[in-house]
């Protein structure tokens, strides 16, 4: 149990029931604890609550309520979260929303539908447990 509690921790804001539930199997079975929102209402809840950050944020751009891209500027206005790295995950595919995503302060940008090898090998390089 202590092992679990000391697993770097991923945010992972995804509406897609199935998807977020993969990701949840992916990213436990690399020893990882899995925080997921399903809507941005609930994600930027969840930021909002100032509790510890994550080591990592997972993040869909198309959400109910709030989009990932509003939901990017309240991550890097947050204190203690500034620095977390955001990895969108989405099938918004234009070059626009890649580099709008970028901008906003995103630090990677992953195209579904993706590989899952693929998705925990890019992981790594922002959470080494992942």
């Amino acid at each position: 149990m202590t092992a679990y509690l000391n697993a770097p921790s991923i945010l992972v804001v995804e509406d897609d029931e199935h998807i977020g539930e993969l990701l949840r199997l992916l990213l436990e079975r690399q020893g990882c604890r899995v925080d997921l929102r399903a809507d941005g209402r609930a994600a930027r809840a969840f930021i909002e609550a100032g509790g510890e950050p994550p080591r990592l944020i997972l993040l869909d751009v198309m959400l109910p309520f709030c989009d990932g891209f509003e939901l990017v500027g309240a991550i890097r206005s947050q204190p203690g979260w500034e620095a977390v790295p955001i990895v969108m995950l989405t099938a918004k595919t234009s070059e626009s929303d890649i580099a709008r995503a970028l901008a906003a302060g995103a630090n990677d940008y992953i195209v579904k539908p993706f590989q899952p090898f693929d998705l925990v090998a890019r992981l790594r390089r922002y959470v080494p447990a992942a």
